[in-house]
């Protein structure tokens, strides 16, 4: 396997949905809470809440972004700085599931295993520091 895909959860015991209210850590520090989450097997993501204090509003962020979980701590830890996620596309519910909405996620995360990513994404590589 070449890379984690974007749209599947890491830990194949994750699920969403249990995170929930979940504060959310970016690579560089908090960003929010789990609002809502989809657990649908290859295209799961949470909506993280950015809240008025942060950024204020909500974002989709792919479930192959989650590096950890610290269930004790209920905290989400995200592969990408709050900058990258303050420039996300903006979530929308209905485009959730629309397919052209994924792909330009996709590619704004830096999604390499998939041929509609843009030449210029410059998210890096998407491996967990070591």
């Amino acid at each position: 396997m070449a890379t984690t895909d974007l749209w599947t959860y890491r830990d194949g015991t994750w699920r969403g949905n249990a995170f929930v209210g979940y504060q959310v850590e970016a690579a560089d520090g908090e960003i929010g809470k789990v609002d809502s989450a989809s657990d649908d097997s290859g295209s799961s993501f949470i909506v993280v809440d950015t809240g008025p204090m942060i950024f204020g509003k909500k974002v989709m962020i792919p479930a192959g972004l989650i590096e950890r979980v610290d269930l004790d701590a209920e905290t989400v830890f995200v592969g990408r700085t709050k900058e990258e996620i303050k420039n996300a596309p903006k979530y929308n519910e209905e485009q959730a599931g629309d397919p052209t909405y994924r792909v330009e996620l996709a590619g704004y995360y830096g999604e390499r295993d998939q041929g509609e990513v843009p030449a210029h994404s410059t998210t890096g590589d998407r491996r967990p520091a070591q």
